[in-house]
């Protein structure tokens, strides 16, 4: 699986991307988070504001409820503005 951050998110995990292999009891967003939380306090720090962050598997937004796996892309992102 590839993981993508963006913004705040990339600043506090300190890295923009990074292949991951999925622990077989990992089996949706919330699950991923849940898991990258427990690693470090650099992801409980970048997920720490979970209402705000939107989220794309595969290039499609995406609910936390959505189900991956390990071919699959994630991207974890604030909201978007324009202007």
């Amino acid at each position: 699986m590839i993981i993508k951050y963006f913004s705040w998110i990339r600043e506090h995990v300190g890295k923009s991307e990074e292949n991951f292999d999925l622990p077989s009891n990992v089996t949706t967003i919330n699950e991923l988070i849940e898991h990258l939380n427990g690693l470090n306090n650099q992801y409980k720090h970048a997920f720490a504001k979970r209402d705000l962050i939107k989220i794309a598997v595969n290039k499609k937004y995406s609910p936390f409820e959505t189900k991956i796996n390990n071919n699959d892309e994630v991207a974890f992102f604030p909201p978007v503005t324009g202007g």
